[in-house]
């Protein structure tokens, strides 16, 4: 979702800067822009290629509406509970927490509602890290291997795979080169020393799409003649990597409490998204249709190898490698206080540290395990996202206004989106994880038989 891909990460950001108590209409904006676009973003021309040329772009502008349609439901149940309850905000957690309370039987388990929130808050930030790792490895590998090679002329080579690459060792090995300077990174102990270089990192990536975008529109081939539709075996791949794109509901209730005039945060939210929708539709049809079948897990990984795209491919990394700690906030800030509440005093900075680079060994030790950037996207979207952004808030609607009767179309209508996130989330997992298995197995298969050539 940050350019962060969906974090309520940067909120964190904007609560720790005390420099303005509340934020502009403007100001806003720009959050819910860098909530959104990151990683998701670069993959989303091979979430069309999953779905097909026409169905991809149709299926990503009805995902858009509905998840707008969500983040439009969560800030609704929070005014009305947070009235009920005399309280000037409140969380996604705690939303669901007194919406659990509103019911006679759920009222004993609304504790367990905001703990399910909290959960799965931690599991899409951890998951946003792992993509971040795979995504560094796979992208800084891919600018040293054609080091020699690289020239200033940008010739369109399709096929981008340049003919002199010095083989380097395994991308997983660039993972472990990146943790000690990640978990270095996640020990600034406020937010506020990053923000310049998060506003460095926001213009470098700026920028960077800037140029894939140009390169792109520049590179398509006459004529297209790739499928309208695609095979019916892939589109829950599309659904994970179009709902781990639009996964930024976790920064919406946290802008709105900042905002001067909550009133209009919903013109902020659907212009914000607006703009959203039209760049993720855009980028994934022109990438798809540039690249066609070739398409890599981000589109980075198909520039072609002369300097400037070199640039951005690092750049983006760069911006990639700030984004980490934000989003990184908010899992430790769920997870590390409890924990640090109950050690002596004299312990307590070393047991922060510790449990820090404990969750940072424990991303990159899963980045490893599953280092294919297309199906960790893919798995983290279905598995987690999902629930966040399309399952829980029509669900919290309903809970919600129970009391007050809501018309049998508007609940007709909610159970339709949470069945349609529970289908996604099913299909999604289950065809992420076999293709992941699928793709070890024939990497062990090489492995194996370039072994017995030797």
């Amino acid at each position: 979702g940050t350019v962060d891909r969906n974090s309520n990460s940067q909120m964190a950001f904007v609560c720790t800067n005390a420099d303005f108590s509340s934020s502009s209409i403007c100001q806003t904006l720009i959050h819910l822009l860098k909530g959104n676009i990151g990683t998701g973003l670069l993959g989303l021309p091979l979430a069309v290629k999953n779905a097909g040329l026409v169905l991809g772009p149709v299926s990503l502008l009805c995902m858009g509406i509905i998840a707008v349609h969500c983040m439009r439901l969560l800030v609704k149940c929070s005014h009305h509970l947070s009235a009920k309850v005399n309280r000037p905000s409140l969380t996604y957690g705690e939303a669901v927490q007194y919406g659990m309370e509103n019911v006679p039987w759920l009222r004993r388990h609304s504790q367990w509602g905001k703990r399910t929130v909290n959960l799965f808050l931690i599991i899409t930030q951890l998951g946003f890290c792992c993509v971040y790792f795979v995504f560094l490895s796979d992208n800084v590998k891919q600018v040293v291997e054609a080091a020699n090679a690289t020239t200033f002329s940008c010739q369109v080579n399709h096929t981008n795979q340049t003919q002199i690459l010095v083989k380097s060792f395994d991308s997983r090995l660039y993972m472990l080169c990146f943790l000690p300077a990640i978990i270095l990174l996640v020990f600034t102990p406020n937010l506020k020393y990053l923000a310049p270089l998060s506003l460095v990192a926001n213009l470098v990536m700026t920028a960077s799409l800037i140029l894939i975008y140009f390169y792109s529109l520049t590179n398509i081939s006459y004529p297209i003649s790739l499928p309208k539709v695609g095979r019916a075996k892939d589109y829950p791949l599309f659904f994970g990597t179009a709902i781990f794109a639009f996964e930024g509901i976790g920064v919406v209730l946290p802008l709105e409490n900042k905002m001067q005039r909550p009133q209009s945060f919903t013109l902020v939210l659907y212009l914000g998204m607006g703009i959203v929708t039209f760049l993720y539709i855009s980028l994934g049809t022109i990438g798809y249709m540039c690249f066609g079948d070739q398409i890599g897990g981000s589109i980075t990984l198909n520039l072609p190898n002369c300097w400037t795209y070199q640039a951005v491919k690092l750049l983006y990394c760069f911006g990639i490698f700030i984004t980490f700690a934000l989003q990184f906030y908010v899992p430790a800030e769920i997870l590390i206080p409890p924990v640090v509440a109950r050690v002596p005093e004299r312990w307590e900075t070393a047991v922060d540290l510790l449990l820090r680079t404990v969750l940072v060994i424990f991303t990159c030790a899963l980045a490893i395990l599953i280092p294919e950037l297309d199906l960790v996207i893919s798995l983290v979207g279905s598995v987690s996202s999902s629930f966040l952004a399309l399952i829980f808030p029509p669900l919290l609607q309903i809970i919600a206004f129970h009391t007050e009767g809501l018309s049998p179309l508007v609940t007709a209508k909610n159970v339709v989106i949470s069945l349609v996130g529970l289908v996604g989330f099913l299909t999604g997992t289950y065809i992420a994880i076999e293709e992941i298995i699928n793709r070890n197995a024939e990497k062990h298969q090489e492995t194996f038989s370039s072994y017995m050539v030797q």
